[in-house]
């Protein structure tokens, strides 16, 4: 299947916010410090969205959109999608998206960070041809400022030869 895959509007961010929340608390909540899991929260979540700018797309109508995906330079900031929107291809077609831009930004290889214990997702990113690297360190950004946090590094060459 085929998505649409868009620039996000200012109408977007309660929805993507809500979206972001709910699905970080079920993939990560249970095994990351609970001092993170305070920082976690909605209005958390949108002052991040809104600093994401031109960098964060989205799939679905202007106001209800059902997924989304934010690059940062050479990275696959994040990628979360709603419920309603699992299983259909729409996870894959966003990591596509965010490959595509970082390739047009000049970067050879795309990297991202995922949770020690969201084998879930470990096993998405290599169905989608991403290398696990191992463990590296990183610094979340949270409203207390950075987080520190070990992380599973992704790799993925991303520009055409």
């Amino acid at each position: 299947m085929t998505h649409r895959i868009r620039p996000s509007q200012p109408d977007d961010i309660p929805a993507l916010a809500g979206i972001w929340h709910d699905g970080w608390h079920e993939a990560h909540a249970a095994y990351v410090p609970a001092a993170l899991t305070a920082l976690r929260t909605l209005p958390d979540f949108g002052r991040r969205l809104r600093a994401m700018g031109d960098d964060l797309r989205v799939a679905g109508p202007i106001g209800a959109p059902i997924g989304f995906c934010a690059i940062l330079k050479d990275e696959l900031y994040q990628l979360y999608v709603a419920p309603a929107g699992r299983g259909t291809g729409l996870a894959a077609s966003l990591v596509a998206d965010a490959e595509a831009r970082i390739a047009q930004a000049g970067y050879r290889a795309a990297h991202l960070a995922c949770g020690l214990e969201n084998n879930v997702a470990a096993g998405f990113y290599r169905r989608q041809g991403w290398t696990e690297e191992g463990v590296v360190e990183v610094a979340l950004d949270t409203s207390s400022g950075p987080f520190p946090l070990p992380v599973r590094r992704f790799v993925k060459p991303v520009l055409a030869r």
